[in-house]
């Protein structure tokens, strides 16, 4: 089993690399399942309906998020009939859509799961997501060996510890919302691939995707400022993993393929772009 992780996509530079460069990669790599993180695929911070749809269309066939993820009202009106978009699966139980979900990879199956963490967020409160995971796990290993784990969490600490408790419970358990690409991926000693940030996928001279001006201004007087995107160095980063059949990881390697530069969005001009691109 071979699944490619994008890591997350951060803005319209984001979908502009992941255009680009996704295709390739695919059949360069003969991947089974790709999987991407879209907690900041629209304007930086959520993720819309049309975005959702169009970064489908894109060839990804398994949408994660984060503490954004019902930041933007059309997609959380929309959530049920969208079962390849996952919200936490540690947020209320009566929250919409899905949190872990099996999905087809080539002649098998894989599970996904998205769990969000406890430290660091404000306006999104989970649950403990070590008491969620084994439960979780448990029922998607009635269908499937294969179990990976998006985990969108703040805290280095609280990562490597979930790691560690997943070791041979997991295939996979991949760190996001740094949006930072860190070099401590490992294949620990149960069989469980890990790295602590897969990056993002975007600007990489920025902040975090951003443009750096308004986010140092934010610092200097106190007044939020996250509208303008950054496209300078774009790039697709994230991770390729492989999998034994038995759901252990064989290995675990971090990528980053550049893209050309544009400017603004120059080569996202298509009337099928602008109409599925343009959502908040």
């Amino acid at each position: 089993m071979k699944i490619l992780y994008i890591a997350e996509l951060v803005g319209k530079a984001g979908i502009y690399c992941l255009k680009k460069a996704l295709p390739a990669l695919k059949l360069e790599r003969k991947v089974d399942l790709t999987i991407a993180c879209a907690d900041g695929a629209t304007g930086g911070f959520g993720l819309g309906r049309n975005h959702a749809a169009y970064i489908r269309k894109l060839g990804v066939e398994v949408l994660t998020t984060g503490e954004c993820a019902f930041f933007k009202k059309d997609l959380v009106e929309n959530l049920p009939k969208m079962p390849y978009v996952l919200r936490p699966a540690n947020l209320g139980a009566f929250a919409p859509g899905w949190g872990a979900r099996v999905f087809a990879a080539g002649d098998s199956k894989v599970g996904v799961i998205c769990l969000l963490g406890q430290a660091g967020f404000d306006r999104t409160h989970a649950d403990n997501p070590f008491t969620a995971l084994p439960e979780l796990v448990e029922r998607l290993k009635r269908e499937t060996p294969y179990v990976f784990v998006d985990f969108h969490a703040a805290a280095t600490a609280e990562k490597l510890s979930l790691f560690r408790f997943a070791d041979g419970r997991c295939s996979a358990v991949v760190g996001s919302h740094g949006r930072v690409q860190t070099a401590d991926e490992m294949v620990l000693p149960g069989g469980t691939a890990v790295i602590t940030d897969a990056g993002r996928t975007g600007s990489l001279d920025s902040v975090g995707g951003n443009d750096p001006v308004p986010r140092i201004q934010e610092f200097l007087t106190g007044i939020p400022d996250w509208t303008k995107e950054a496209w300078s160095r774009p790039a697709l980063q994230g991770v390729f993993i492989e999998l034994g059949s038995d759901g252990k990881a064989l290995s675990i390697e971090r990528i980053s393929v550049p893209c050309p530069e544009v400017s603004h969005g120059g080569d996202l001009q298509g009337s099928e772009d602008r109409r599925e691109d343009d959502n908040g």
